[in-house]
């Protein structure tokens, strides 16, 4: 079971966890939702398209223009209250690899913590472990937050994922985090390649053969759009396909842009692993 907020999920139950960037420079809407009105309408469209969870986040994974910790609080912080008064139960994540942010964060309603960045803020879990809050634990390698990996190199990419990711989880455990509030994740492109991304992808099972529910953050990421050749505006069928996969091996969690179409491959996916029914009878001709 895997407990977020006040709700519980269990384990045959894959949610989609909706993006709204809090930022002018994000790699694929390119600021549209950096206004808070128009963040605003973004999360009333995604929870009517029915996502589970909101992630919000305040600084680019790229880099660019520094944001220093007051300034990721000013771009998050309110907008976590606002949307939580908006959206009493609605789980709330914030995307942020520093306590300061988290914990404010945390007083302001939000429920989640999604560690992008791998861990380079040891002080995280425990705020986590003091509001309760889940804690998302993922791969980075040994890349620096806003960075781009350059020539990196796994002997086994997997094997790192998992050393690092179950370490964490350890760790936050050791912090008091609730086992239960916590997922791990491979974050692909994050301190990988395309090749690695593309064997974490293939190799997924033995993330989720752990135990530990795994997030994927797949959305229009660089290592579907140089395996197509495409820009951020033409990967939906690249990461529609690797969200089939993903699903397939088990994960649990999948953080999007596109909400309704990664939903009904979810459900595909179910209906062809003979965990749910068709939605309605379609009859072929006689």
């Amino acid at each position: 079971m895997l407990h977020l907020g006040a709700r519980t999920y269990p384990p045959e139950q894959r949610l989609i966890m909706a993006i709204v960037n809090r930022t002018p420079d994000s790699f694929y809407d390119k600021g549209a939702t950096w206004d808070e009105a128009a963040a605003m309408d973004r999360v009333h469209e995604v929870v009517a398209a029915g996502a589970d969870i909101l992630d919000i986040g305040g600084v680019a994974a790229a880099p660019g223009a520094p944001v220093d910790v007051a300034e990721e609080i000013r771009r998050t912080v309110p907008f976590v209250a606002t949307v939580r008064a908006a959206y009493p139960d609605l789980v709330i994540s914030v995307d942020t690899w520093r306590h300061e942010v988290a914990r404010a964060a945390c007083q302001a309603g939000a429920d989640l913590l999604n560690d992008t960045w791998g861990g380079q803020d040891p002080e995280l879990p425990g705020v986590a472990a003091a509001f309760r809050a889940g804690l998302v634990c993922a791969h980075a390698g040994q890349q620096a937050p806003r960075t781009r990996p350059f020539r990196v190199a796994y002997d086994d990419v997997l094997a790192d994922v998992l050393e690092r990711t179950l370490g964490q989880a350890a760790r936050a455990v050791a912090a008091g985090v609730d086992p239960a509030r916590i997922l791990i994740d491979a974050a692909h492109d994050f301190g990988k390649n395309t090749w690695q991304s593309l064997e974490v992808t293939r190799r997924l099972g033995e993330m989720t053969s752990t135990g530990w529910p795994v997030l994927v953050s797949l959305s229009n990421k660089d290592f579907i759009g140089e395996t197509l050749d495409r820009p951020p505006g033409g990967r939906l069928t690249g990461t529609l396909a690797t969200t089939a996969i993903c699903a397939w091996l088990g994960a649990r969690v999948f953080r999007v842009h596109q909400i309704q179409e990664t939903r009904d491959v979810l459900r595909m996916v179910s209906a062809i692993k003979g965990e749910q029914p068709p939605a309605r009878t379609v009859r072929g001709l006689a």
